[in-house]
């Protein structure tokens, strides 16, 4: 049985084009041959998502950016904030599949350790990831770290990021006995590969474990359809 191409679209919900980027970027490079891959963020918001404030007003922005997006046939949305923001009002928006990176992160990660630690950016943003890793229920087998950058200096090239990214994650191994590592922020999208080489241990990108379950529940609904 043969089914249409599958149509993906990720939303960053900052203002950062260059975030934006990396994800489509990173989320091209993994997707099914056929799946398109489309990355929006919202025009006018926060160029970070670091605080409660931030929060608030993204999600404003984010409503509006899907509600205008929705009917351009999309099969199925990822929401690319390690917050999950508006998870549930998206999904009731759209009504289609709407995956969050946390999630989707969080479900690859007990796949491949009994332990890990999630890597974020600001330290603001720990209570917040910590909240919902006991909403998912991962709140024994997870702790969370932050490297103490903006999201935007995540998302750059700067030593003083690397170097701040790579001794939270050696503390995770060493201090947390983590066996496995969850980026957590979009701004960190795109490291997977080299801090898993660096540090020998798996590293998740959650953009990429969000696409790639967009993609298969997206699937298994055109199937049936």
């Amino acid at each position: 049985m043969s089914i249409r191409p599958i149509r993906i679209l990720i939303i960053n919900p900052n203002t950062n084009p260059a975030v934006t980027q990396q994800m489509k970027q990173a989320a091209s490079a993994v997707a099914s041959s056929g799946t398109e891959v489309v990355a929006v963020n919202p025009v006018e918001g926060p160029f970070s998502i670091e605080s409660r404030d931030d929060r608030d007003r993204a999600e404003v922005q984010l409503l509006t950016l899907v509600a205008e997006q929705q009917h351009q046939g999309f099969d199925a949305y990822v929401l690319a904030c390690f917050d999950d923001i508006a998870l549930d009002n998206l999904r009731a928006l759209t009504g289609a599949p709407v995956v969050g990176m946390f999630e989707a992160g969080v479900a690859a990660a007990r796949t491949l350790a009994s332990r890990f630690s999630i890597v974020t950016t600001v330290h603001a943003a720990v209570p917040t990831i910590e909240a919902l890793l006991g909403q998912y229920g991962a709140s024994g087998i997870c702790r969370v770290r932050a490297a103490g950058i903006g999201v935007a200096a995540a998302a750059g090239s700067g030593q003083e990021a690397e170097r701040k990214i790579a001794e939270a994650i050696r503390d995770s191994v060493e201090q947390d006995a983590a066996q496995a590592i969850l980026l957590g922020s979009g701004g960190l999208t795109g490291r997977a590969a080299a801090l898993e080489q660096a540090f020998s241990l798996p590293v998740i990108d959650g953009v990429v474990a969000a696409v790639k379950m967009a993609e298969g529940v997206a699937h298994m609904r055109l199937m049936k359809g």
